[in-house]
Order: structure tokens, then sequence, then C-alpha cells
């Protein structure tokens, strides 16, 4: 198992994360409707998905779907600045699009910069830069 290429995201009001992502963050995507039963959005290297919540969890397991609670999971998505100007960008922008900003952007004891938002569903971004990062010719970090 050697790729990973989409995160899905289960999400409580459809048309309220579109609007974060699609219309807030500028998230790309051919999806024009407001309120899909289901988006795919196209980053470099992964693909974003976003499904509705209670379907998620049903297409999880039909007779033991797991327990929708609100709290933090223990899983994070990382957005990797190649500047520290680009951490501030991507949170100022996360800020305008309706994120609660968790962690506003400062040096970090490993050496880096970064900062958290949580959208509007509550799952946690944290955005990051780090003097040795390398990307490659497709923006991945290396």
């Amino acid at each position: 198992m050697n790729r990973l290429n989409i995160i899905c995201l289960g999400v409580h009001d459809m048309e309220r994360a579109v609007k974060f992502y699609r219309d807030g963050l500028g998230f790309q995507t051919d999806e024009k409707r407001d309120k899909p039963e289901v988006i795919f959005f196209s980053t470099p290297g992964i693909k974003l998905e976003l499904y509705p919540l209670e379907l998620l969890a049903q297409d999880i397991s039909v007779e033991n779907p797991p327990e929708i609670s609100s709290g933090f999971g223990g899983i994070t998505i990382a957005y990797n600045a190649k500047t520290k100007e680009e951490v501030f960008d991507v949170i100022e922008l996360a800020r305008r699009s309706g994120a609660r900003i968790v962690k506003e952007p400062q040096d970090v004891f490993w050496g880096g910069f970064h900062a958290y938002f949580a959208d509007p569903d509550g799952y946690y971004w944290e955005v990051a830069w780090a003097p040795d990062f390398e990307f490659d010719e497709n923006d991945m970090l290396k």
C-alpha cells in the first residue's frame, strides 16, 4: 500500500462545508452545486472528499456504524507551506472563510513555524513551514 490519494471528511452540513472549502479557501472542483451528494476537490497530490457524516458512518457499517460525536479524533490534516509568510496567508484566508483559528502562527520547538485552524465541522488543519521542507515539481513535500 503505497498511495494515499483521497482524504474523506464526513460533514454535518454539506452546503456550509462546500462554501468553506470551494468558495472560501478556493479549493478546486468542477462541482457547481452548493449542496451535492458528494464532492471532490483537487489539490496537489491528494483529493479531498466531503461526504455527509451520517452516510459515511453507514458506509463503514450498516449494522454497527461508528458513534458520531463531537470531539477530537486524533487526526489532523496538514498544509505544508513554502514560506513562513505563506503560513500567515493561509491562516488569514481560513479566518476570512469562517474557520476558527485554534493556534496563531508561531515558531515551534522543532525549528519550524506553524498554526492551526478548525474547519466548520471541527476538523483540525495544521499549516506548517520548516526550513528544510523541499518540494518536488508537483508542489509535493519530499
